[in-house]
């Protein structure tokens, strides 16, 4: 097969399913705001609000399989199963012991939790019980997120698309069921919404354990769960504790934007919570084009293909500048119809058609860095970048502006939102400086057979 051809199947086998896994995901978030929205306004911007407490564990989940990733798609590049399952069950561990933390905040002080967003105290005490409700899902989610990059990253790309996308539509019909009570069962409203969550989250993690037990998948076995390899558990940590740097400075500082957005009124958190589930449904094909791109470049450096590993590299970039376009002139495209469905107050309309406006520059610059930092860079270890850049464009730039602005200059609304959204745009010329000295061009199983 001609090597271009090849490449191109082997991204869309890896991207499609990824792809279509992120835009279930966000539909999830789309419907729950379209359900509370129909409710009241005070409960979509308190559950946008409470879920960031969802987005701050997945930051910490997410460099766990990101570590977890970049040493899975090298070994299995290699050949190397044993190792893929060794490092399998130590992420397991170590993710287990976080969501356990998350689940017991959640339970135990959930109106804790609320005031760090927010002052509003109708949106404290609606957070708080969405939150004690979801809190089981906190633990389920930090399991199931691993089995899923297990999967992932041992050819089984489209089961774990399969997995969620399946637990995505039950989460979305019990949204309805709960949220409005139908077929003689209860109105629970935002616990509902809460309530569907846990049940979704409950499948997914049965059917993640389920999988994994088939014949030729990387397992979870209990020997490995015992005993560390601890030349894999150093090199897991190497590479992950950047990546954890790298996701609470840029998380973080992300929902310190909430924070802002947040003690800026009630009509400007609704919009500022649907603009960013329209933002991150759209840029779906991104994220799954950074991610496939990263296991199929993890893939090819373990196996010794630096120079073909450069070369897709590239082509990638390519790849992501042309998504991202596309992704923004669709955002532009769907922005009449997202004002005509979602039920606002006129001023809260207002920003949210403007929000949708200034979220298209934002988008092309994030397709490049969820490539480069998410994706290129770490595939081959070189997870220390991100960390850097993000800790000097967020907390030197654009989380100190957005809040100097909003509380000291006392800009409007839209103001705000357009400086810190500045912030993907401002790592463009740092990122692509990187990319070209190819730090990231390196084989990491170097300890296969010491292992």
């Amino acid at each position: 097969m001609d090597e271009r051809a090849d490449f191109r199947r082997r991204l869309l086998k890896l991207i499609l399913p990824i792809t279509f896994q992120q835009i279930m995901l966000g539909l999830v978030s789309a419907s729950d705001a379209l359900m509370l929205g129909a409710l009241t306004q005070d409960a979509l911007s308190a559950v946008s609000l409470a879920s960031q407490v969802s987005f701050v564990e997945n930051m910490f989940l997410a460099a766990l399989t990101t570590g977890l990733s970049i040493l899975a798609a090298q070994y299995w590049g290699k050949g190397d199963v044993g190792a893929v399952e060794r490092v399998f069950a130590y992420t397991m561990k170590v993710t287990a012991a976080l969501s356990a933390v998350f689940f017991l905040a959640g339970l135990f002080v959930p109106a804790g939790l609320m005031r760090l967003f927010t002052n509003e105290q109708p949106l404290i005490d609606r957070g708080a019980v969405y939150l004690r409700t979801v809190s089981p899902a906190f633990l389920l989610t930090g399991l199931s997120q691993v089995y899923q990059t297990a999967l992932k990253n041992s050819g089984r790309a489209g089961i774990a698309s399969a997995v969620s996308c399946v637990s995505v539509v039950a989460n979305i019909g019990l949204n309805a069921l709960f949220i409005f009570g139908l077929f003689g069962l209860p109105r629970l409203e935002i616990a509902g919404a809460a309530l569907a969550t846990v049940l979704a989250r409950l499948l997914e993690a049965v059917w993640c354990v389920a999988e994994t037990a088939r014949p030729g998948r990387a397992k979870l076995r209990w020997k490995n769960l015992v005993r560390d390899d601890t030349l894999l558990r150093g090199d897991f940590w190497k590479y992950t504790l950047p990546l954890l740097g790298n996701q609470l400075v840029w998380g973080v500082g992300f929902t310190m934007y909430s924070v802002i957005m947040g003690h800026l009124g009630t009509d400007a958190v609704a919009a500022n919570s649907i603009a960013n589930i329209v933002k991150n449904l759209l840029s779906s094909l991104c994220f799954g084009l950074g991610l496939g791109g990263g296991i199929l470049l993890g893939n090819e450096l373990g196996a010794g293909r630096l120079e073909l590993a450069r070369e897709y590299g590239g082509r990638l970039c390519h790849l992501a500048l042309a998504c991202g376009a596309a992704s923004a002139l669709a955002l532009l495209a769907v922005t009449p119809g997202i004002l005509a469905l979602t039920d606002l107050s006129d001023r809260a309309s207002h920003y949210l058609k403007w929000m949708l406006v200034m979220c298209t520059y934002n988008m092309v610059g994030m397709a490049m860095n969820v490539m480069t930092i998410n994706g290129v860079f770490p595939a081959g270890g070189d997870s220390r970048f991100g960390f850097h850049c993000d800790t000097i464009v967020m907390w030197c730039f654009s989380v100190p502006a957005g809040f100097f602005a909003a509380f000291v200059l006392k800009w409007p609304v839209l103001a705000v939102f357009f400086l810190i959204n500045l912030d993907e745009i401002v790592k463009l010329p740092a990122v692509y400086r990187h990319y070209k000295k190819y730090a990231w061009v390196k084989d990491l199983t170097v300890h296969e057979e010491a292992s």
